[in-house]
């Protein structure tokens, strides 16, 4: 949305300005600065001819297809038709990978680990990082979030430093990272637009049912993803491993000794975690007071029996005549999503393959594996871009709708514009032909760019019709005011086609920070305004003598309705003005 915002006040802001200076300080400048010469030099001659020649073969090829409008209509279907392969080839993802030269190597350790032990495999992955030789500096989090959990921070040099780029050295990191036996690492490249530094594809799956039972739906689905080459690093956040002790309390011993449950909980919560009783001070410092047994004496199961409880006639009673204690395993996390039990499945993606077909692919085989009753949804960087992908359809057919109503008040009409729209899925055509040349892909700024064209490529239509309607106004034919309009109007099309794709090219070619970016908004102007020109010159032509009205008979037939009104009652004519 801010992305949106940004550009479209931008964008907007730059037109109304444009347009004021172009009927009021143009217009003076022209008449101070344009000189008419009767004789030019040789370069004006040069691409005078070359523009005659192109201007006289546009005519002769446009008065051929006027005269067999079928080829017109034909091309409008090809190219529209065109578009649906090719948007269904392009990935689709929420924006391309930048190189912001920062790699985060994520360690999970076993359940139960000590930092310690996950400070000596953070330790390995900078020994890693030191052999690099694109590495400026690095830096690690041991514990964080929990105890088992650690991150290594490599920072490369700038880009202009070095040869590889960020992805390339994130996945040379990959094998490195499986060689470290004893815990999951793996390499993340953050994402463009900063939502976060998890993996890229987080799929949820919720149900009611126990974890245990979540449990067996996750490892369904886990065999299911590695069938797929295009998920890395695939991991969930559910993991029945950290381990527990169940204290099984029998009552009827306790209430035969008199001690309450509540005296043997507290007297646990006490001696095991720890209770501030009471502060002191001493020499102006001053110091809590904690109840807790030894560290020695409480680093094993079998300890927690040895502790004494206070029964009836303070007698102390040992715990191992109350209590069963047996070893288990736990969730880490007892995680939920929309009130639901809920395990997030992450994975990484594999070059060159697309978000898009990742959620796709993790949706078919959730209802492979899974029953019905079990609930599948998004989180992370695949719920913005689900939620970005659907807002883009929604934004493009509100700008169609805004340029045809406010063409429809200027021309009062509904055909013209109608006419003038038909060359927005040409324009679309030749950018999804562009991206898929160039390899890019369907993301928020390519999307920024196709709904730019939604303008751009409408100008050339509307110089084109409204030149054709004062034509036939004048008393032209339909068919020789289209063609006589389309001719004349092809220097200022040409001309503006031309500004617009060689302002575009800079974007299109850069390199660079944040150069992945701006190509797609540059390919997808270079494609769409070049194809949709062309063939906007010969489509909307085609179309106009088949959808326009006829002005000259609208002109014919007012006509006499204005020669009557100028005779006065008792057949005297009235005299025209200046007479």
């Amino acid at each position: 949305g801010r992305l949106f915002i940004e550009f479209a006040l931008a964008l907007a802001g730059a037109v109304v300005v444009s347009g004021f200076v172009a009927l009021t300080l143009s217009p003076m400048l022209c008449s101070l600065i344009l000189k008419h010469d009767v004789k030019h030099g040789k370069v004006y001659n040069a691409i005078e001819s070359v523009l005659l020649r192109v201007t006289n073969w546009y005519k002769r090829t446009l008065t051929f297809i006027l005269q067999k409008r079928g080829i017109g209509v034909a091309v409008w279907v090809v190219f529209v038709l065109l578009a649906v392969p090719l948007f269904l080839s392009l990935k689709q993802e929420l924006a391309p990978l930048e190189d912001r030269g920062i790699i985060f190597g994520i360690v999970s350790a076993p359940e139960g680990s000590t930092v310690s032990y996950t400070a000596s495999y953070v330790q390995q992955i900078e020994n890693i990082y030191k052999d690099i030789p694109e590495m400026a500096r690095y830096n690690s989090i041991v514990g964080f979030p929990t105890v088992s959990d650690g991150r290594a921070i490599l920072r490369l040099k700038d880009w202009n430093q070095r040869t590889r780029t960020q992805q390339e050295i994130a996945r040379d990191l990959v094998p490195k990272f499986k060689n470290l036996a004893g815990v999951n690492a793996f390499a993340v490249s953050p994402a463009s637009l900063g939502q976060g530094r998890d993996k890229p594809l987080q799929f949820v799956i919720m149900t009611s049912a126990p974890y245990e039972e979540l449990q067996q739906y996750v490892d369904r689905l886990l065999v299911e993803t590695a069938k797929n080459p295009g998920l890395m690093d695939v991991d969930s956040d559910l993991r029945l491993n950290k381990p527990e002790l169940k204290i099984a309390v029998n009552r009827d011993k306790i209430s035969d000794v008199g001690v309450s449950v509540d005296s043997v909980g507290r007297t646990l919560e006490t001696m095991l975690g720890g209770r501030q009783v009471t502060r002191f001070k001493q020499g102006g410092e001053q110091y809590d007071v904690i109840v807790q047994v030894a560290d020695v004496d409480r680093s094993n199961p079998d300890d927690i029996t040895n502790i004494y409880v206070r029964g009836r006639n303070n007698e102390m009673v040992q715990l191992s005549n109350l209590l069963t204690v047996r070893e288990s395993v736990a969730p880490r996390s007892l995680n939920h999503f929309n009130k639901l039990r809920a395990a997030r499945i992450d994975a990484n993606l594999a070059p060159g393959y697309a978000i898009k077909d990742a959620i796709d692919f993790m949706k078919a085989a959730s209802s492979r594996a899974l029953p019905p009753t079990v609930q599948n949804d998004l989180s992370g960087q695949s719920r913005e871009f689900r939620d970005s992908s659907g807002s883009i359809y929604l934004t493009f057919v509100l700008a169609l709708a805004f340029i045809y109503l406010v063409l429809s008040a200027q021309f009062e009409s509904f055909v013209d514009p109608f006419v003038i729209m038909l060359t927005v899925p040409l324009s679309m055509t030749g950018a999804l032909l562009a991206l898929w040349l160039t390899g890019g892909s369907l993301n928020v700024y390519s999307q920024i760019g196709l709904i730019t064209l939604v303008g751009l490529i409408t100008k050339h239509g509307i110089l084109i019709v409204e030149f054709a309607n004062q034509l036939q106004e004048r008393g032209m034919p339909l068919r020789e005011a289209v063609i006589e309009s389309a001719t004349l109007r092809l220097r200022p099309i040409l001309m503006t086609t031309g500004a617009m794709v060689l302002g575009a090219i800079p974007l299109a070619l850069a390199r660079g920070a944040g150069s992945e970016s701006r190509q797609v908004i540059g390919w997808v102007i270079v494609g769409g305004m070049s194809l949709g020109t062309i063939l906007t010159l010969f489509v909307v032509p085609t179309f106009y003598t088949i959808f326009a009205r006829n002005h000259q008979h609208a002109r014919d037939a007012a006509e006499p309705e204005k020669s009557r009104s100028a005779v006065e009652p008792g057949g005297i004519v009235a005299p025209a003005a200046g007479d």
